[in-house]
């Protein structure tokens, strides 16, 4: 009987970390692996703060750090509601990274056009509309939006990252591990990461 338990909690202790692998896999990411710095965001794609942190702060992110290998960028779906995560589950329905990051900030950029009302149905076409004009195929997107274990990946991650990080309020800003409190404005944030270089 003892035997047994061992067993059941060694098979349970050997799925928790390959889950924890595989969710961490699914992390969108761009830059250096091995970078020194490592900036996560954790957000919502129906959230205006992140929407600015992520016009104010990343495309200057990328140019000066980013692009050089110095900094690798994370972005940890944090979705407040269903339309954040039907975002969210199409972002993620391309194989191409970069055409991922850049239908990302799309959706940050047309915030407005698409993430108004509440018909999900609605919200989903004004989505497949956006991802077509970066070259997203609607069938593709259609069969993205109906696949439960995208949608379970996300939400599991964003439970995670609550446990793990504690998280209040979008955007929830971490480098190397520690919450970054200061303004959302490029200057002090280059400092912040200026000082971990």
């Amino acid at each position: 009987m003892r035997e047994i338990g061992r067993y059941i909690l060694k098979i349970s202790f050997l799925f928790v970390i390959i889950f924890s692998t595989n969710a961490e896999g699914k992390v969108l990411s761009i830059g250096n692996p091995d970078a020194k710095v490592v900036v996560k965001v954790f957000s919502s794609l129906t959230c205006p703060h992140c929407a600015n942190f992520h016009a104010e702060i990343f495309d200057n992110l990328k140019d000066d750090f980013i692009d050089k290998g110095l900094v690798r960028f994370e972005h940890h779906a944090f979705p407040l509601d269903l339309a954040a995560l039907n975002a969210e589950i199409v972002v993620r329905c391309h194989n191409d990274n970069k055409k991922k990051f850049e239908l990302l900030g799309k959706y940050y950029k047309e915030q407005k056009k698409w993430a108004v009302g509440s018909d999900i149905n609605k919200i989903n076409e004004l989505l497949k509309k956006v991802g077509v004009e970066i070259d997203f195929e609607i069938e593709k997107m259609d069969n993205c939006l109906k696949n439960d274990k995208a949608q379970d990946e996300i939400l599991n991650q964003r439970i995670n990252a609550q446990n793990k990080y504690k998280i209040e309020s979008t955007p929830t800003i971490i480098i190397n591990e520690k919450k970054y409190t200061g303004k959302v404005n490029y200057n002090q944030f280059k400092k912040a990461i200026e000082k971990k270089l």
